[in-house]
């Protein structure tokens, strides 16, 4: 994938395809770019807390979309555990421009098949009684219900964050 903004609205047309395919309600916000999750809870006027950050993070020789509440930081001893891996790291912004086309503040929490990986989500995200994600941009959010996410993303759910 190149690293033009058509990359980034293919990714955000992927994920609306997935969720009208699957019957889930969502709610489209537009707003001024933000680059990490605090930034957006702020651009939405919305509660950190409701927010879901989405990380591409290399664990042994496999990439993965790890999706946990944006109050929340990954505790990586528990996905080493978890996934039977050594060493995990976070993705290089060069290794996320290059694999997705995104920068880092537009990865959305979806793996295959709007993004090329394994998806994991910690429970946080589905805790909540209703999520924002950042939908491959800087400037547009989904809001949407973490049982409807949950149905159309398919993650493989277990703790791993702080």
């Amino acid at each position: 994938m190149g690293g033009s903004s058509a990359s980034d609205l293919a990714v955000f047309e992927r994920i609306v395809e997935l969720l009208r395919a699957r019957g889930c309600p969502f709610e489209l916000l537009e707003h001024p770019a933000a680059a990490t999750a605090r930034e957006a809870a702020a651009a939405r006027g919305t509660e950190l807390a409701l927010g879901t950050k989405a990380i591409l993070f290399k664990y042994g020789k496999e990439l993965g979309v790890f999706a946990m509440s944006a109050d929340r930081a990954v505790h990586s001893a528990r996905i080493r555990r978890a996934l039977g891996v050594q060493r995990t790291r976070f993705a290089t912004a060069a290794e996320l421009r290059e694999l997705t086309g995104l920068a880092p503040g537009e990865v959305p929490p979806f793996g295959e098949p709007v993004l090329p990986f394994p998806l994991y989500a910690d429970p946080s995200v589905l805790e909540r009684p209703t999520m924002l994600f950042t939908a491959g941009s800087r400037t547009r959010s989904i809001r949407m219900a973490p049982r409807d996410y949950e149905a159309a993303a398919k993650p493989r759910v277990f703790r791993f964050v702080r």
